[in-house]
């Protein structure tokens, strides 16, 4: 069991988030979760993300959200900085979940057991 202080960014109904936060569960990990449809996403939480994971892993080119953007928008998230802005004022075009690890806030991206396995 974990002690170390996890956050899972995400969004409440996402199929991803939700396996993502049962496999927490199954293993008795203690988080805090952190819904980007009623909290918004921390401008300071997403720098880091951005300073760990990159933009390109964090830009979800492949969501609903994305494929209905307006053209200019998706053009405009042609770099970090551009990627940023998108992703402030369309949380749902993050990958889910971000997750930050223990006390360093470690980033991972994303859902998958194996890789999450050697954080348990």
């Amino acid at each position: 069991m974990s002690t170390q202080p996890i956050t899972l960014y995400g969004i409440r109904n996402c199929d991803t988030v939700k396996k993502a936060r049962q496999w927490l569960e199954d293993r008795h990990m203690a988080y805090t979760f952190h819904d980007f449809k009623t909290q918004g996403v921390p401008p300071e939480r997403l720098d880091h993300w951005l300073a760990q994971a990159g933009w390109e892993t964090l830009l979800n080119r492949k969501g609903t959200t994305w494929r209905k953007l307006d053209p200019a928008v998706q053009a405009g998230a042609g770099d970090a900085a551009g990627a940023r802005a998108v992703m402030l004022e369309h949380a749902s075009v993050i990958k889910r979940p971000v997750v930050e690890w223990g006390p360093t806030a470690a980033v991972s991206v994303g859902f998958k057991a194996e890789d999450w396995q050697e954080r348990a």
